[in-house]
């Protein structure tokens, strides 16, 4: 494994939420302890399943993995990070400001900025307390900072007084105001990070388009501000030998080596390992063994043991929401699940009935939009430019907010436009303009905004308070497009994940989210389900095995609703194979 050669004291696995990253770095923690070195693993991923993954309770303590010897492990909850990081900068001022501007702060810090740099705050020390590194060889962290928080603190310590004097409607900048006092830790802790002597960063992707493309932001982004000694693995690529066993495992060879060849530019130059699929579950000392070598075995086939997936399916939800006869339909979900295809299914399905139906989609990949344009009666696609709206957006509160603020007060505020916040808010004030169909006809939307980004909008009064103040003077009746995301009546919402473990972690968190803002999830969809088809592949048959156990979480704990969607052999481009999506689930194998 080039990764491994040479490895220096750190080493970061950063990567999508699903791509395995978590997996990869406890068997390489695995594979250096075994090969005599001190290890100390670190999670710093909301979704951390180390404990699961070695069967052992680990939590915020460095705990030693008894069945490895040297090896050690501590998980920082970011979640738990971030609520000690929020009380400590909102603590002094409950009791002194009105209670609504408290609320205010709390919904600033309550985002994922807020997780990731509370979780920041934590590992830095393990960065730069040099008592602490001396006693191990390698410190291998699962997950790593993006670039973004990372420039955001190579900034002027202005924070304070940028927030205090109301300079910025802040989205990352208001979790930052805490930070101040330990500058000095995250100049060393950025300079360790920036060392290719000290410091590795492992990006993870999978054979997909969506999670190279997603790699080659990151290691650009990462380049860009010094980090620079990067390394590629492309986890869970089919084993050419199970192609020629199934149509579906050949499909998905084929799809996985063309996503290979056209990968971007900026990933080829780097040193690169490809890790295969692996049958199993990566729970255990065995299985985690095995995923840094190459020709596993696969164990018990089970060829013949039948599969017993029964779910609904797409077509049961669309018959539901059909009866509406309108309304808005928004699908959301972490990327790389497929909740671009699934609108387009569910567009395509209810304008196949005769129904009309507005599909919009601020994806940058068209090709969907491409493929139904003109294709079908009833359905009108659009799609929104999220470049061109964020910049617009930018340049309006540069405008604005930025007009009378000095070169290091307007550093700041540029680069907090720079969040991913605020193309969520862009794009949504473009979608705003679009969800007035939704009383005459189905508007589906795709890539929605998170809870927290609409509960942002309308603690800052970008746009809801906006409406509400000016048109609560007079009287008039109104809604604004968050009163209508709140009403079950007008909208529904579907999340969409993987029947695996950690999309379904996230879409959970995803839910709780929205709940927070007064949005109700309507339906889950677990899209590409193995489990769902018919394999006849030995390795893609004990991969459906291992879905049955998500969807039934899904089904008994999260979804009040949910739908299977199987992986088709093709990919669903274009309005017949966007229309198989929503077809009957076939009968149990």
């Amino acid at each position: 494994m080039r990764f491994l050669e040479n490895a220096p004291r750190f080493l970061f696995f950063t990567g999508k939420g699903g791509v395995g990253k978590t997996s990869i770095a406890c068997a390489t923690g695995i594979r250096l302890a075994e090969a005599g070195r001190r290890v100390l693993l670190v999670s710093t991923d909301p979704a951390s399943n180390v404990g699961q993954v070695f069967g052992i309770s680990i939590g915020n303590k460095i705990t030693t993995v008894d069945a490895v010897p040297r090896l050690f492990a501590l998980e920082i909850d970011p979640e738990t990070a971030a609520q000690a990081y929020r009380d400590r900068i909102v603590g002094p001022v409950r009791g002194k400001l009105p209670e609504g501007v408290v609320k205010g702060i709390e919904e600033q810090l309550s985002g994922a900025c807020t997780t990731e740099i509370a979780a920041f705050d934590e590992f830095t020390a393990l960065l730069t307390d040099t008592e602490l590194t001396s006693a191990y060889d390698h410190i291998v962290f699962d997950t790593a900072p993006t670039g973004h928080t990372i420039r955001l603190l190579q900034l002027p310590v202005a924070w304070s007084g940028f927030l205090e004097a109301g300079k910025g409607d802040a989205s990352c900048l208001g979790p930052l105001a805490g930070l101040e006092k330990q500058r000095a830790q995250y100049s060393s802790a950025v300079e360790a990070l920036a060392d290719g002597q000290r410091t590795r960063l492992v990006l993870v992707a999978r054979a997909q388009s969506s999670t190279l493309r997603e790699a080659a932001r990151t290691h650009a982004e990462l380049a860009s501000i010094g980090l620079t000694q990067q390394f590629l693995i492309v986890n869970g690529l089919l084993p050419k030998g199970e192609a020629a066993l199934d149509p579906l495992a050949r499909a998905i060879y084929d799809r996985e080596q063309a996503a290979l060849s056209a990968m971007p530019d900026a990933l080829r130059g780097l040193p690169r390992d490809d890790l295969p699929l692996k049958p199993f579950n990566l729970v255990g000392l065995d299985a985690l063994r095995q995923l840094l070598v190459e020709g596993a075995p696969i164990s018990n086939p089970a060829s013949g043991e039948p599969l017993e997936l029964r779910a609904p399916s797409l077509s049961d939800l669309v018959n539901d929401i059909a009866t509406d006869g309108h309304g808005l339909i928004m699908l959301m979900g972490k990327g790389g699940v497929g909740k671009t295809t699934l609108a387009a299914a569910v567009a395509v399905e209810l304008a196949r009935r005769g129904l009309p139906v507005h599909l919009t989609t601020s994806d940058p990949a068209a090709h969907l939009t491409e493929t139904l344009h003109g294709s079908m009666a009833h359905l009108t696609v659009s799609r929104i430019d999220p470049h061109a709206e964020t910049e617009r957006y930018r340049k309006e509160v540069l405008r604005t907010k930025g007009v009378h603020l000095d070169a290091q007060g307007r550093a700041l505020l540029e680069e907090d436009l720079r969040s991913p916040c605020t193309e969520e808010i862009a794009v949504f004030q473009a979608f705003s303009r679009i969800i007035r169909e939704a009383g005459e006809k189905f508007v589906v939307m795709d890539t929605a905004p998170t809870g927290h980004t609409l509960l942002l909008l309308d603690a800052t009064g970008a746009y809801h308070r906006e409406v509400a103040r000016m048109l609560d003077a007079k009287g008039a009746h109104y809604t604004t497009p968050m009163m209508q995301l709140q009403d079950p009546k007008r909208t529904k919402v579907l999340i969409v994940t993987l029947a695996e473990t950690t999309p379904v972690l996230e879409a959970a968190r995803l839910q709780a989210d929205l709940r927070r803002a007064g949005i109700e999830p309507w339906a889950w969809v677990i899209n590409n389900s193995v489990a769902a088809t018919r394999p006849r592949s030995p390795l893609l048959r004990k991969r459906a095995q291992n879905e049955l156990s998500e969807v039934e979480r899904v089904a008994t704990i999260h979804a009040r609703r949910y739908a299977a969607v199987p992986l088709l052999e093709e990919e669903p481009v274009g309005v017949e194979r966007l229309l198989k999506l929503a077809a009957p689930l076939r009968e149990p194998a």
